[in-house]
C-alpha cells in the first residue's frame, strides 16, 4: 500500500499539489486545474489528502470522499505552520499541509456530511431571506413614519389586509418595497414547507428548551452536526465563539470579550434564542441574566445567557433527554 500523502492548496480554478513519501521527501509538486486533481492522485496512488478549509474546497472534497480517499481538512487559523511561514506561496502552503498530514499533526476543521450540509444550506438560506424581509419591513415602516401615516392596529401591517392597505396608499417607495417583498415571502414559504419534513429526534429535544422554536432548533442542529464530536459543553460554546478571549503573560491573565470564532450562525441564533428566553420565561438562566444585567449591563448578560442556553442544549443532545430547569 502506498505511503504517499498529498497537500492541496485549492483555489477557485486551480490547485497546487505536493506529494510526500513516508520520510517527508518530495515526490512531486505541480499546479493543475481542479478537474485534474482526481486523476493526478490516482496516478501516484496517494493514500491520504489534506487541504485547508474554505468554501472553494467543497466540490473537490465531495468528489474525493466519494472515491474513497481519506480526506482531512485543516482549520486555517490554527494551521500555524502555514500562517507563520516567512515565504508565503501556493508551493509552500501545499508542502506545509502535506507535511502536517504526514505527521498526523494537522489541526482539523469540521466538514459536515452530505445530509447535514444540505440541511445547513437550507436553514441558512431561509435565515438570510427572513433577514432580508425584515429589512424591507423596516424600510416600509420608516417610509410611513416619514409621511406621517399611522398603520391600522386591528390587523398586522404585513397580513393580507395590511398589504392591501399599503397598496391603497399609492406611495412609490412603499409600493417598491412591497413588490420586492412578495417573492421573498414565496421563497420563505417554500423553504419552510421543505424544512417541515426534516424534523428528527434532536430537533424535537431542542424544542423542549424555552425560547427555542422549530427553525431555531433546525439551525442549531445543522451547525452542531453530531454533538459527540464535542467532548464537553464548553468546547461547543467555544465552537460558537461564545467564550471570553484570554490573554496570559507570566502570572497575569486577562479575559476580554468573546472570541467570535467558529460558527457565526450558531452564535447569532443562540443570542436570538436567549433574548426570547429571558423575556418570556422565568428560569435559572433568566435569573442569572437579571443578576448579570444589574451589575454589568444587558449586553454582557445576554451573551452569558446565550452561553448557558447552549450548555443546556449540549446536555439535552448528549443525554437524549428533554430540558428541565435546574432551578
Amino acid at each position: 500500500m502506498s505511503a504517499f500523502v498529498c497537500g492541496l492548496d485549492v483555489h477557485k480554478d486551480s490547485t497546487y499539489a505536493t506529494i510526500l513519501d513516508q520520510n517527508g521527501k518530495i515526490v512531486n509538486q505541480t499546479r493543475m486545474t481542479n478537474e485534474r486533481v482526481l486523476p493526478y492522485l490516482s496516478h501516484f496512488n496517494v493514500c491520504k489528502v489534506g487541504m485547508e478549509s474554505s468554501n472553494q474546497i467543497a466540490p473537490l472534497y465531495r468528489k474525493l470522499a466519494s472515491k474513497g480517499y481519506s480526506v482531512v481538512v485543516s482549520h486555517p487559523k490554527e494551521t500555524r505552520y502555514i500562517a507563520e511561514a516567512k515565504i508565503k506561496s501556493d508551493r509552500v502552503d501545499s508542502k506545509a499541509i502535506a507535511e502536517l498530514v504526514r505527521l498526523d499533526a494537522l489541526p482539523l476543521a469540521y466538514f459536515p456530511d452530505e445530509e447535514t450540509a444540505i440541511l445547513r444550506e437550507k436553514v441558512r438560506r431561509r435565515a438570510f431571506l427572513v433577514r432580508s424581509r425584515v429589512k424591507l419591513r423596516v424600510k416600509i415602516k420608516s417610509a410611513l413614519t416619514y409621511e406621517g401615516l399611522k398603520w391600522p392596529s386591528d390587523n398586522g401591517l404585513f397580513t393580507r389586509k395590511g398589504v392591501e392597505w399599503l397598496h391603497g396608499l399609492n406611495l412609490q417607495p412603499v409600493e417598491s418595497y412591497v413588490q420586492v417583498m412578495k417573492p421573498l415571502d414565496d421563497e420563505i414559504m417554500l423553504l419552510s414547507k421543505e424544512l417541515r419534513g426534516m424534523a428528527e429526534e434532536d430537533v424535537e429535544l431542542l424544542m423542549t428548551i424555552p425560547g427555542i422554536g422549530y427553525y431555531t432548533a433546525l439551525l442549531m442542529k445543522s451547525e452542531i452536526g453530531d454533538v459527540n464530536r464535542f467532548p464537553f459543553g464548553e468546547r461547543l460554546c467555544s465552537y460558537a465563539g461564545l467564550v471570553p478571549s484570554t490573554h496570559a503573560s507570566g502570572r497575569t491573565v486577562r479575559h476580554g470579550g468573546i472570541t467570535k470564532e467558529g460558527s457565526r450562525w450558531l452564535r447569532w441564533v443562540m443570542v436570538e434564542a436567549a433574548q426570547t428566553h429571558v423575556h418570556k420565561y422565568d428560569t435559572s438562566i433568566t435569573r442569572a441574566y437579571n443578576r448579570i444585567a444589574e451589575k454589568r449591563g444587558k449586553r454582557i448578560a445576554v451573551i452569558a445567557a446565550a452561553r448557558r442556553l447552549l450548555m443546556c442544549s449540549y446536555s439535552v443532545l448528549k443525554n437524549k433527554r428533554p430540558y428541565y430547569d435546574q432551578a
